[in-house]
């Protein structure tokens, strides 16, 4: 396969998620298609085949064109259709957007709209798809630890719209608690019922080193790889957000950070990266 055609077929391998991003981002299917577009001559121009880690550079790449779009509609004082209502996705042309804006819901988009670009981006980039700070903090010119701050910041807001705390975190421990029952149990059935169709799982370089992958997405191949797995998982709290600590040996070795909207897992990350764990507040709950 020539060059060209190498890059078109990894573009359009993911090309969907770049949708999702892009939609999370600006909620304006006109505007997502420019972002995508944008992105694309972008990887026209560049050597694919040097690029390590594909998904990740066009992840970075639109999260970029995303944030100067939002950053040129703050300036020229624009929101799409209004600067209350997100822009609905268009059924007949943009089918699989109708799809995200059903999950992503019309209210979550305003509170989005309300929020600063670097904000929302750290917010969606981390919560919606588990990119780490490290990667997010260059995008938006800050250190990773003030990007963990933007993202707490946009986090803030977003949960202040919502149902009551406590509600929402039961709600939140309910789903991580689902997913660990049908993971212990080899229920395929039960880990599809609680991930979003287009959930995204990510490692970090310590998990991987013991035996994790990189990145898995999709339900499918999400339940397939957690199917009989998490027997030495437990439930935890990790700063006061439910989550999964894998104990080994008697410590604890890996967590398992969720982010949810609506009654779906949207992405999750694995940390065993032992600076990390410590910088968290964790605490290891007993099973309900």
């Amino acid at each position: 396969m020539d060059e060209k055609n190498f890059r078109a077929a990894q573009f359009e391998a993911n090309r969907a998620h770049l949708r999702a991003v892009a939609y999370r981002m600006l909620g304006s299917t006109s505007e997502v298609d420019d972002a995508v577009q944008e992105t694309w001559l972008r990887l026209s121009r560049t050597d694919a085949s040097a690029v390590d880690n594909l998904a990740g550079w066009l992840t970075t790449v639109i999260a970029r064109v995303c944030l100067d779009m939002l950053r040129a509609r703050k300036s020229r004082r624009e929101e799409p259709m209004g600067p209350h209502v997100p822009e609905p996705a268009a059924h007949d042309t943009h089918e699989r957007d109708a799809e995200v804006a059903d999950s992503v819901g019309a209210a979550l988009l305003v509170v989005l709209n309300t929020l600063a670009p670097a904000e929302r981006l750290a917010f969606v980039l981390h919560d919606m798809f588990a990119v780490p700070f490290e990667e997010i903090a260059p995008i938006v010119g800050r250190t990773p630890a003030a990007a963990r701050q933007l993202a707490s910041r946009a986090r803030r807001r977003v949960q202040g719209s919502r149902e009551p705390a406590d509600i929402d975190a039961a709600r939140q421990r309910r789903i991580v608690e689902a997913f660990l029952v049908a993971s212990r149990d080899g229920d395929f059935e039960g880990l599809l019922a609680v991930l979003d169709p287009n959930v995204v799982f990510r490692a970090d370089e310590a998990a991987q080193r013991l035996g994790s992958l990189a990145e898995i997405r999709g339900a499918t191949a999400v339940a397939e790889t957690f199917r009989g797995r998490a027997q030495t998982a437990r439930p935890a709290l990790v700063d006061g957000r439910p989550a999964l600590a894998v104990i080994l040996g008697g410590q604890l070795r890996i967590l398992l950070q969720f982010t949810i909207v609506g009654e779906t897992i949207t992405a999750f990350e694995a940390i065993a990266d032992a600076e990390r764990i410590a910088a968290f507040d964790v605490e290891v709950l007993q099973s309900s």
